[in-house]
Order: C-alpha cells, then structure tokens, then sequence
C-alpha cells in the first residue's frame, strides 16, 4: 500500500494516500448533506490516514483518527436513519471550547515534541480543534463547520510544511467544503424553525 500509485508535480501519491483521500472525501462531501452513511466512509478514511500519518511521524494526527473511527461509531448510532437535524451550540460552550482546545495544545505538545513528533503544537492544536469539531458533528451542531474550515486552513498548512502535496490539496477542498457544510446545516436548522 505504500508503493507509488502515481506521480503529480514530482511527487509521489502512494496507494495508501489515494484510497484514504478518496474514501475521506467521499465522507465529507456526505457529511456536508447530514446524510448518515457519512459515517462508515468516516471509519474507512480514519484507518487508512492513520496508517498513513504513522509514516510521516504526525502521531497527534494518527492518534486522531483513532478518535475518528469511535465518533463514526456514535454518529451512526446517534442519528436518524433520515440523517442529521442540526441545531445551534450554546455560546458559552464555544468559549469553553476554545478554552479546552488551547490548554489541552498546552500540556500535550511538550509531550509530543519529547517523543519527537514533526510539528507538535501544530499538530497538538489541530488535534484537539478535530476533536471538538467531530464531536459537535456528532450532535449535530452545525457549528462543527466553521470550527472544521478554521481546522481544516490549519491542515493545509502542517501538509504542506511536511511536503505531503497530495493530501495538502485534499484539506483545500475540505476548507471550502467546510463553508459549504456550514451553509447547508444552518440552512436546514433555520428551515426547521420556520416549519415549526
């Protein structure tokens, strides 16, 4: 799997990077409808990228998807067959949020950087703002979006700084499918109000 599937701009996209970009861009784009098969592509995509990051050293990354797979389980058991019925976050919680995300980057970077991970705060801070994304999309809060574009721009910049193209060009398409994910849950939540 980790042989050489094809070659873009010189550089080299292994089986493994294909299959795990296809499978996780197929779970977003499914997500972004709230549509409930999203999860089993989410499982899919977790396993092989954290396979992936393993080979590159971004164990913060890797240990994310791990995370990934257990909050596809509780999507799929958590939503409605019809799919997802996004409702808004209390205020508060996002400041506690954003609080818990910065604090946890805080003590687990050092420890990351230690065992000799290849970016650790960055690392750090986007596993932790994935990690409070993913849980928003589980209860099915459409203010996972806005938390997964800023997430997402954040990954554009890691992939890069770690040479991995390929994948870099999956999280653009994922920052913009994040706007578009935030449009659609909200547009469906105020939809819902009106009909009430």
């Amino acid at each position: 799997m980790s042989s050489t599937f094809f070659t873009a701009w010189s550089y080299q996209v292994s089986y493994l990077e294909f299959l795990a970009a296809t499978t996780s861009f197929i779970g977003v784009g499914l997500g972004i409808t709230g549509k409930r098969i999203t999860w089993p592509w989410w499982a899919l995509s977790s396993a092989l990228y954290g396979l992936f990051f393993i080979q590159f050293d971004l164990y913060a990354s890797a240990a994310l998807q791990l995370v990934f797979i257990a909050a596809a389980v509780a999507g799929w058991f958590g939503w409605e067959a019809t799919g997802a019925k996004p409702g808004p976050f209390k205020n508060r919680y996002r400041i506690y949020t954003i609080v818990a995300i910065l604090l946890a980057t805080l003590l687990l970077a050092p420890f990351l950087k230690n065992i000799g991970a290849a970016a650790a705060t960055q690392d750090s801070l986007l596993l932790f703002g994935s990690i409070a994304a993913q849980l928003l999309m589980v209860y099915q809060k459409y203010d996972n979006w806005p938390l997964w574009l800023v997430v997402d721009a954040g990954y554009v910049a890691l992939y890069a700084s770690q040479g991995l193209l390929f994948t870099t060009v999956l999280y653009i398409a994922f920052t913009i499918m994040a706007a578009m994910g935030w449009s659609s849950w909200y547009g469906t939540h105020r939809r819902a109000i009106r009909s009430l």
